[in-house]
Formats: structure tokens, C-alpha cells, sequence
């Protein structure tokens, strides 16, 4: 079952939280919330709602809770595109790959990925 949605700063939070856990809200406020003029209370409004939505957990350590991901960015970034491709594209993934085509700046690293994503997927039509 899919988690619910989360939104860019959420998931920027998610991806700094993942190279920083555990942390406490006060840590993350001043290492991720100061930069984008963010208040401690939005950073933990935003903490406890993804913690709510199941994409982080906490613990108490001497008195303080200490957050950590749950599934981590990955997982999330994954469920956002998927979410994407379902609601935005009607789950057709033909309109990203033209984009890709015209617009994007793909770099070498990037296009050896695709190419063996698209071996990948060739491979399993040949098993079907």
C-alpha cells in the first residue's frame, strides 16, 4: 500500500534527514529550516506530519526526540514518481521521455543509467 502523498520540502527534508539522523527538531531547524527561513515550530509541524505519514519514526534519548527516516528518500522519490505518473501523465511515462528528449541536460552517468533501465525492461518483456 502506497504512503500518503509528501510534498518537495518534505521530501528536501526527508533527503537531509537521511544524512543526518537521528536528530533532534532543534538540529534539523537550525541545519535544514534556517536556510530556507523556515521556524522550528514549521520544521516540527513538518517532521511530525511525515512522521504521521509513516515516512519517519522517533525515539526519546535523554529527554529529547530524536527523529530518524523510516523508509528513507529513496522510498519516498519513488512513490512520488509513481504518483506522478499516475495522477499527472494517466500512467503513461511517454510524455517524460519526450520532455527528456527536448529539454533535459542528461549527463553521461545519467544516460548509462537509462540505457540499462531500458535493457532492463526489454529483458522482462522477452520473459513474459
Amino acid at each position: 500500500m502506497l504512503k500518503p502523498s509528501i510534498g518537495d520540502q518534505e521530501l528536501a527534508l526527508l533527503h537531509y534527514l537521511a544524512e543526518h539522523e537521528p536528530a533532534s527538531v532543534g538540529e534539523v531547524a537550525t541545519g535544514f529550516g534556517e536556510s530556507r527561513g523556515l521556524a522550528r515550530s514549521t520544521v516540527l509541524t513538518m517532521m511530525e506530519r511525515l512522521r504521521g505519514k509513516g515516512y519517519l519514526r522517533r525515539r526519546q534519548a535523554g529527554g529529547v526526540y530524536r527523529y530518524s527516516t523510516a523508509t528513507g528518500p529513496g522510498e519516498a522519490m519513488r512513490q512520488a514518481v509513481d504518483q506522478f505518473v499516475e495522477k499527472t501523465l494517466a500512467g503513461s511515462v511517454s510524455p517524460f521521455v519526450a520532455w527528456m528528449s527536448e529539454k533535459a541536460d542528461v549527463s553521461d552517468h545519467e544516460l548509462a543509467e537509462l540505457e540499462a533501465l531500458v535493457n532492463q525492461l526489454q529483458s522482462r518483456r522477452k520473459e513474459k
